[in-house]
């Protein structure tokens, strides 16, 4: 028995089973015909209205055929055909990396139609008790950026993600050295093998997958210039690669050079040079400006455990982290008066809101000084008149 509608049919299977069926239109690709079937459980009158609340959806273009397909097995087709074609190789990678290590356990076998908004909300919260408010989300941001082409797709017609509560944004301590203390790890640095990369990741501000993938090429002695335009990037499952696309369109850039560190440039090529030939076939000709014995690239991590930490302890400073010389390059540059301009277009940030807003702590000392000027200016100098 069957009742038809404009766009839909409501058939009774068995005495408190009905069928539901709303034609969608034409697939726009194999123009085969597509429908919405669902099953209801109870009265006709229950059904009729479940039938009647789905034909609402349709007319706003809301309803949406039931994918057999799973959440794992869609977000997998995401990062093929979407994600892999949109961004970078590194950015693919973190993608893949992610949506494995916090997905797809618990919420991956999960039928993607029926993926709900409590659902992604609880396993955030269970998430919390373990990870970082950083990590739940940036682990959000690509879940409901890949269920927003499943709208698209019309695998579903909400996206669960869009009503989550996530858990506020933690600001990252910054350690930096004072200007004591940059001293202090320079001088520490001059015994160590791998000084100059140091001292020249201090003075440039440069992020270490960029000074670590310089090439001689990059530099311009005549000139006083560096130019950074690649990034070193290691894979998760062994190997690396040389990524030319850049972080951000001003991630590539050209800077001068303090006179003394190119002198050091150049006594550290000549090193080098010394090192090549000594070694002979077995050193790897790749211009690296900072190499290995062999001429490979160097790890982060072997820079960081075996020769950072060294000069550290040698210098009496605590713990930091190799990207403490990137912000200590800023910081001390800003606490000596530098424009905020000038900073940005040295670490290569996307915006000046974005040095600001990561260096404000130094701003607020710099707000005090510019109150001790004031008083200078306005009253010292009366009381000395």
């Amino acid at each position: 028995m069957a009742k038809t509608r404009k766009a839909g049919q409501l058939t009774q299977r068995s005495n408190d089973s009905w069928e539901i069926r709303i034609f969608l239109g034409r697939d726009d690709k194999t123009g085969k015909r597509r429908y919405y079937n669902e099953t209801v459980q109870g009265m006709k009158k229950d059904a009729q209205k479940a039938l009647n609340e789905n034909l609402s959806k349709a007319d706003k273009g809301k309803l949406v055929e039931k994918t057999a397909l799973t959440v794992k097995e869609f977000l997998t087709e995401w990062l093929q055909t979407v994600a892999k074609m949109r961004v970078r190789e590194a950015t693919f990678d973190s993608y893949e990396y992610h949506l494995k290590q916090y997905v797809y356990e618990k919420i991956g076998n999960r039928k993607l139609s029926d993926l709900r908004t409590y659902e992604i909300q609880k396993h955030y919260n269970e998430m919390k008790t373990k990870y970082s408010a950083r990590t739940i989300r940036y682990v959000h941001s690509i879940l409901k950026n890949a269920l927003g082409k499943a709208i698209e797709m019309r695998y579903i017609s909400d996206n669960p993600c869009s009503f989550v509560e996530l858990p506020k944004k933690q600001k990252r301590e910054i350690n930096v050295f004072s200007p004591d203390e940059a001293q202090r790890f320079l001088e520490a640095a001059k015994t160590n093998k791998h000084g100059i990369v140091f001292e020249f990741a201090l003075l440039t501000g440069a992020r270490p997958e960029e000074y670590l993938a310089l090439k001689w090429s990059d530099v311009e002695f005549a000139r006083g210039t560096v130019t950074f335009q690649r990034t070193l990037i290691w894979r998760k499952g062994g190997g690396w690669y040389f990524d030319e696309e850049m972080k951000t369109t001003l991630s590539r850039r050209t800077i001068p050079l303090p006179k003394t560190l190119l002198i050091k440039l150049r006594e550290h090529r000549i090193k080098q040079a010394e090192k090549m030939l000594k070694t002979g076939a077995d050193y790897v000709r790749r211009d690296l400006v900072f190499a290995t014995d062999e001429g490979q690239p160097i790890r982060y991590g072997n820079l960081t455990k075996r020769y950072f930490h060294a000069i550290l302890k040698s210098a009496g400073l605590g713990h930091h982290r190799l990207y403490s010389l990137r912000h200590s390059c800023a910081t001390l540059l800003l606490a000596s008066g530098e424009n905020m301009k000038v900073i940005q277009e040295r670490l290569g940030h996307a915006d000046v809101n974005l040095t600001l807003s990561t260096y404000s702590h130094v701003l607020d000392g710099m707000q005090a000084q510019a109150s001790d000027k004031f008083e200078t200016m306005f009253y010292q100098s009366r009381k000395a008149a």
